[in-house]
């Protein structure tokens, strides 16, 4: 199935002034384990928020999603429970409409979010700041192999997919270790040695 986006139509001003943090990038980048670290370093900081995503597949241990059947999720759609939800690989994803309320209260909201939904939020979020995790093509398809998930679906499929319009304002190629990778990104969302520009920042040396 193509990915597919519904904003819902109530979100026509930017919302702020807190910091919307999108964590995007390939299958088998290692968006999960450094966004794990990185909730675990910042869980004394309560002006930072790692939303949940809602997902109609199967609940997986290394990923802090929420699992809800496809009949409950389109419930939740119709009372209006999302911010923004969208469809990838035969799966129904969501962001509960809670973050709204962080983001309104000055806190920085730090989601793993598909690349399709990015211009959508650029538009609804006054202050969006895009991170890309990736990692050359063999290394993912490495990853995804030895996962091996069932609701991955076809793995040359997955790495063959490309978004337009998903220019991120910063990048970690997580080729190093996951610590080490995480506090680059723990970095980017306390805005703390990055400077707002676009640039890659995995080849950072280590201190």
């Amino acid at each position: 199935m193509s990915e597919a986006l519904t904003m819902p139509e109530a979100n026509t001003a930017a919302i702020g002034p807190g910091k919307l943090v999108l964590v995007v990038g390939p299958s088998g980048a290692g968006k999960d384990t450094l966004l794990g670290l990185a909730r675990a370093a910042c869980a004394d900081d309560p002006q930072i928020v790692f939303t949940r995503r809602v997902v109609t597949r199967e609940a997986s241990s290394a990923e802090d999603n929420e699992q809800m059947s496809l009949e409950a999720f389109r419930d939740a759609r119709a009372r209006g429970a999302f911010a923004v939800e969208w469809e990838a690989h035969g799966h129904a994803y969501g962001l509960p409409r809670g973050i709204e309320e962080d983001i309104r209260a000055g806190r920085t909201v730090v989601a793993n979010v598909s690349r399709t939904v990015i211009s959508a939020l650029r538009h609804a979020y006054a202050n969006v700041v895009v991170v890309q995790i990736t990692a050359p093509a063999d290394v993912l398809a490495e990853r995804l192999a030895a996962r091996k998930r069932g609701s991955d679906g076809n793995i040359a499929e997955r790495l063959g997919r490309s978004v337009e319009d998903a220019e991120p304002d910063a990048t970690i190629v997580n080729v190093s270790s996951a610590e080490y990778h995480a506090r680059q990104l723990v970095r980017i969302i306390g805005n703390g040695g990055w400077d707002g520009s676009s640039r890659d920042v995995g080849s950072a040396k280590r201190r």
